[in-house]
């Protein structure tokens, strides 16, 4: 398929492949044997999802798909149209099929910004093969996408394009005398072609965005009749500040903080630092970091640091007191902290097996022993009846059960050997061996008694 678009028009769109063969980046799917390339020869294309981060090639595919299996194509934006449009695209594909047999391949441009029911008036058209459905999406389909469409299209996930494939591409459009460059004897200098091609985040429409710009400013610049050289200076002026790939509210949002959380817990304070820094800088909340950061101190340091709690408590009361930037400091001194303090998730896991337990056994009833008697009708019935009162002993130690009857005897905290924890398991231990014995003797004594 041949297309002349107007000089004008963006270069990422005049330069957008035609053919799988022209199609640069995203081999594991359009290389020789895999999916999209067997499909196309096929001559049948499903129902499917092209997930992936923007310039990745999303709506190309879509495109080159559509026209290599010579079907009807019809781009759906999900921003700019609604049910009403669905309806008018089903009718025509009715109409359509009835003529000529003519298959409709149906692209949706940003399918996740669909609501529930308008992303269920596709369902009957895609499941009776009406409609072929290609969606594309930069948030993970699995929050996005309902489960019905979902399960009915094939999830494709494209990559960002590496800065090899983005060099090509850029070259590629600098040469082009049809729809690119070529006519204006450009040169980049190859350490400003290095610059673009890792600076754009695999996007390649930023990429050539860029490109477009930076050859506008070095040729006005030019005033000779030599080759123009497109200079790192050029690159810098056109891309301005970086824009980092993140979103608050999607995947990249929980992918970053994951990593954070498991860098912090396997103890490497170079990873935390870098993605806290990473958050930061694309934009998220920084009390947020500060929360999250918190909820560590408990769920993985816990009791093998005391202190950890503490530190990313005053690190979130720093924070609000000084603002960005300099309140920035303390949630890397936090991060730092954690990252290199004893790790334990015995408080964790002894708050699941307690939540586990109630769920399972319910209100299980006080012992009477440990119920307040502040009443004589209380205490007649036995409220507060051989309650032992631990600081009448010298130890401050007393052997009765302070569980249900049905649970005597279980131990849901088990504290680690790292750090203060391994402290606190110790004199657990000791306790516990001076009780058994306590026991022992009260028991032997009242034998002995009886």
């Amino acid at each position: 398929m041949i297309r002349k678009l107007h000089p004008s028009a963006p270069l990422a769109e005049r330069m957008r492949p035609t053919t799988l063969a022209d199609f640069i980046g995203q081999e594991h799917l359009v290389g020789d044997g895999k999916l999209l390339s067997e499909l196309i020869l096929g001559d049948r294309i499903p129902s499917m999802l092209l997930w992936g981060p923007p310039g990745s090639g999303k709506t190309t595919l879509a495109t080159i798909l559509a026209h290599s299996i010579h079907a009807d194509f019809v781009f759906f934006s999900a921003v700019l149209s609604g049910v009403k449009e669905i309806r008018k695209i089903v009718k025509e594909a009715s109409e359509k099929q009835a003529d000529s047999d003519a298959p409709t391949i149906l692209f949706v441009d940003e399918i996740h910004r669909f609501n529930k029911s308008q992303q269920d008036a596709f369902l009957p058209h895609v499941e009776n093969g009406l409609l072929t459905l290609i969606g594309a999406t930069t948030e993970n389909p699995s929050f996005e996408v309902i489960a019905p469409l979902l399960s009915r299209c094939q999830v494709l996930l494209l990559q960002p394009l590496d800065p090899e494939n983005i060099s090509k591409l850029l070259l590629r459009a600098l040469h082009d005398s049809d729809q690119g460059l070529g006519a204006h004897n450009l040169k980049i200098d190859p350490q400003a072609l290095e610059l673009l091609a890792a600076a754009v985040d695999g996007d390649c429409r930023r990429a050539l965005n860029c490109l477009d710009t930076a050859a506008l400013l070095a040729l006005q610049n030019n005033e000779t009749d030599a080759p123009c050289l497109i200079t790192r200076e050029h690159v810098h002026e056109s891309m301005q500040e970086r824009t980092l790939r993140y979103d608050q509210a999607g995947e990249e949002h929980y992918n970053l903080i994951s990593a954070l959380h498991k860098s912090l817990r396997d103890s490497d304070p170079d990873g935390a630092c870098y993605w806290l820094g990473r958050m930061l800088a694309g934009g998220e909340d920084p009390l947020y970091i500060a929360r999250r950061l918190i909820r560590f101190a408990s769920e993985d340091v816990g009791i093998a640091d005391p202190r950890a709690l503490e530190i990313t408590l005053s690190c979130r009361q720093a924070y609000h007191m000084l603002g960005s930037p300099e309140g920035e400091l303390a949630l890397y001194q936090a991060a730092v902290y954690l990252a290199t303090a004893p790790k334990s998730n015995a408080l964790y896991m002894t708050a699941k097996k307690i939540r586990k337990e109630i769920k399972q056994s319910g209100s299980l009833p006080v012992p009477l022993h440990l119920r307040n008697a502040p009443t004589r009708l209380m205490k007649d019935i036995g409220y507060g009846k051989n309650y032992q009162y631990a600081h009448d002993r010298a130890d401050g130690l007393v052997a009765q059960e302070h569980l249900p009857q049905q649970l005597s005897g279980t131990t849901f905290y088990s504290p680690t050997d790292r750090g203060y924890e391994a402290v606190i398991g110790d004199r657990l231990r000791k306790w516990r061996i001076i009780l058994k014995q306590r026991a022992q003797e009260h028991n032997h004594a009242k034998q002995n008694k009886n």
